[in-house]
């Protein structure tokens, strides 16, 4: 093994799970604030950068969703249960997709016509983040509950490529406000509300009555769907309609396979 996680992984065993989230959640949350920084920068922040790093998150988010989740909720549980789950995930995120207002740095307004000049535009950007980050917590949240060693591989994983998102969350409002403090805040707000969702599979699980053992294939299953959904309808037309698509398919392919490195040497 190119990295023993053990000496962290026996430290985390000792507290209990609400404790293991909140450390392992802490290192997206972490990332995607030092993500943001570079909007101080403002305008001279290159488009080249945005766009590649967009396509690495796209290929970190699909390896995870396949060797993280999904492959493990079918070694666990039953085919309906993952295929049900799977779609759930993506269907919910669809859902929120429609009914939410929200403003994405690229392709702009998304949601209801109606709702488009009636909302303030930084709480456009908010609802973005929150759609975006709720399947990469989850994911977080439901990997450290399977395994504290799959939750910090994840974790680890969705924070490097958080990296570059806290630059496209913070942009928007940027380029609307021209306030780079603000900015900055919002992209430290985008990496937390990731720390949050971690908690919703714990919630759920908890509301179940502890069935741990037979929600787990269930959960997982619908944050892969919930992820892949970003990937496809999200981040994949932001970053090929803007005349940088070589560096965007450079930047996926580097992304799946560091996450592949990292799931092979500390997997």
């Amino acid at each position: 093994m190119l990295i023993d996680l053990n000496y962290i992984i026996e430290g985390l065993v000792k507290l209990p799970l609400p404790l293991q989230i909140l450390f392992i959640g802490f290192i997206p949350a972490i990332l995607t604030s030092i993500g943001s920084i570079p909007v101080v920068l403002g305008e001279r922040i290159g488009e080249k950068y945005i766009y590649s790093g967009l396509g690495f998150s796209a290929g970190v988010m699909l390896v995870a969703s396949f060797t993280s989740l999904l492959i493990p909720s079918l070694e666990t549980g039953c085919y309906l249960c993952v295929y049900s789950g799977f779609v759930i995930g993506a269907l919910t995120i669809y859902s929120l997709d429609k009914s939410l207002p929200h403003l994405h740095l690229i392709k702009g307004y998304e949601g209801p016509k109606s709702f488009q000049r009636k909302v303030k535009r930084i709480t456009l950007v908010v609802l973005a983040i929150i759609i975006h980050n709720i399947p990469e917590g989850m994911a977080v949240g439901v990997s450290t509950i399977y395994e504290l060693k799959t939750g910090l591989l994840v974790a680890i994983a969705i924070g490097i490529q958080d990296i570059p998102e806290g630059l496209a969350v913070s942009l928007p409002y940027y380029s609307i406000s021209n306030d780079s403090k603000k900015s900055l805040v919002l992209g430290i707000i985008s990496g937390f509300s990731e720390l949050a969702a971690a908690y919703i599979p714990l919630g759920i699980i908890i509301l179940s009555g502890n069935l741990l053992e037979p929600l787990m294939p269930f959960l997982m299953s619908i944050s892969a769907g919930a992820m892949i959904y970003v990937v496809v309808h999200e981040l994949v037309p932001e970053i090929y309609s803007h005349g940088h698509d070589d560096l965007s398919t450079l930047g996926f392919f580097i992304g799946f396979i560091i996450m592949f490195l990292l799931d092979t040497f500390l997997g």
